[in-house]
């Protein structure tokens, strides 16, 4: 699998990263399987937060401990991935990124994990209340400090993306959106017409929006006019439904990064299909029609 640069950044990731939002469990040796499964398929780009385990009724930063795990189990694979994390929600807050909370989270991530530097660190929402300034002072200390190597932003507009970069000296890696075959706003909002101004990296959380395009009884009519859309883009590939939403997201030039959310191997390995996809212009808009329940104007 071929690798590129993440935006302007100093990292090479795969063209698929690997998101663990449903890393969960306490058995070290199946979570160590899954990880290698990502791995294997080519997926080295992997993506946590601190606060994946409460929607698991885990504790907070339950999902970075169980991988930390695995890395003391199998320090090896550190060298085999680029590691993406996020922080700035805080439960009953909900949200802070001021400069001290960030340095702790920072620190925290660390610790769980078991490393010493993340490769990505991602502020997953906006902090209304934390100026910009002050934002981009502290993830400037811990990248001099070697903490974080990189940084994005996760579910931002693209102007508070433009705040941030104005206070920082370093050209911010990625911004990370809800992008899918039944979620474009993106399209239309500036996100993207920034990443492709800027060059900034583009990452797709729930590229399968959150599993409503999955197989299951829907009565959503845009829903059901995705799915079929979708079956037929699949059909004329020779791929699965799954296969063809991804490659919807990557065809659009800004290159989106779909984050594979499968705990599942065979799914993992199933995805990468979506490389080797291209689909046509009337395949592409038929989905984004579908999509947006209106006829193109």
């Amino acid at each position: 699998m071929t690798k590129s640069s993440l935006g302007k950044s100093s990292l090479a990731v795969s063209p698929l990263a690997w998101g663990m939002w449903r890393f969960k469990g306490s058995d070290v040796k199946a979570a160590r399987a899954r990880v290698e499964a990502a791995i294997a398929a080519g997926l080295t780009f992997l993506d946590t937060a601190d606060i994946y385990g409460p929607d698991n009724d885990e504790p907070f930063g339950a999902a970075e401990a169980l991988f930390g795990l695995v890395l003391k189990e199998a320090p090896q694979l550190r060298d085999q991935i680029v590691l993406a994390s996020k922080g700035g929600i805080v439960m009953g807050t909900p949200y802070d990124s001021s400069a001290a909370y960030l340095e702790s989270a920072v620190e925290a991530s660390l610790s769980r994990m078991g490393v010493e530097k993340i490769d990505l660190y991602q502020i997953h929402r906006p902090d209304h209340l934390a100026h910009p300034a002050e934002v981009a002072q502290v993830l400037t200390r811990l990248r001099s400090a070697g903490k974080i190597g990189e940084v994005g932003l996760s579910n931002h507009t693209a102007a508070q993306v433009s705040a941030l970069q104005a206070h920082l000296a370093f050209p911010i890696a990625c911004v990370q959106i809800e992008f899918s075959p039944l979620v474009v706003g993106p399209l239309y909002d500036g996100t993207l017409d920034q990443a492709l101004e800027t060059g900034m990296g583009v990452m797709a959380w729930s590229p399968l929006a959150q599993g409503r395009l999955a197989d299951g009884p829907s009565t959503d009519e845009r829903v059901i006019a995705v799915r079929a859309e979708l079956d037929k883009a699949a059909a004329a590939h020779g791929v699965s439904r799954t296969v063809a939403a991804y490659a919807w997201l990557l065809a659009h030039p800004s290159k989106p990064i779909p984050i594979i959310g499968s705990q599942q191997p065979d799914r993992i390995a199933e995805a990468t299909q979506a490389l080797d996809v291209q689909l046509t212009r009337p395949e592409w808009y038929a989905l984004l029609t579908a999509a947006r329940g209106v006829p193109l104007p």
